[in-house]
């Protein structure tokens, strides 16, 4: 066998080196444990300074709104798609018009629940689910 003559010691540590150039595109250095998922996405401009949140991270009613909106409807709410006035401030200010909400169903909700998507017109996504009082920007 050619590899009789190699030491134990040195044969682990090369399959060491080998095992690690092997994940190095799942691993951020070698050796150190932290990984990068292929699901973390940058966070753009407008999500600077904001809680954020991937969209596969969001409960499956915020993803099946996620696809409503992607496909144009048709939404389960006549309220769904109007205007979100964003009277308390939270997102960037803009001209009125450039968000609209759109209702994520809450399990176990007789109403429409404290839940939504609000998209902006530069292709903004936010999710909130205490009824505006706070945001997330969510990233795809």
């Amino acid at each position: 066998m050619i590899f009789r003559s190699v030491p134990r010691r040195l044969l682990r540590v090369l399959g060491a080196v080998v095992l690690c150039l092997a994940v190095a595109a799942g691993v951020g250095a070698c050796g150190s444990g932290t990984t990068t998922s292929p699901s973390v996405v940058a966070t753009p401009s407008w999500a600077e300074g904001m809680a954020t949140v991937p969209a596969g991270d969001l409960p499956p009613q915020a993803r099946d709104t996620l696809a409503l909106i992607d496909r144009g409807g048709p939404y389960p709410y006549r309220q769904d798609g109007t205007v979100f006035g964003n009277f308390e401030k939270l997102l960037p200010r803009q001209k009125r018009g450039y968000y609209h909400e759109f209702t994520v169903k809450t399990p176990g909700e007789r109403d429409r629940g404290a839940r939504r998507i609000v998209t902006g017109q530069g292709g903004e996504l936010y999710y909130t689910d205490d009824h505006y009082q706070t945001f997330e920007a969510v990233l795809r």
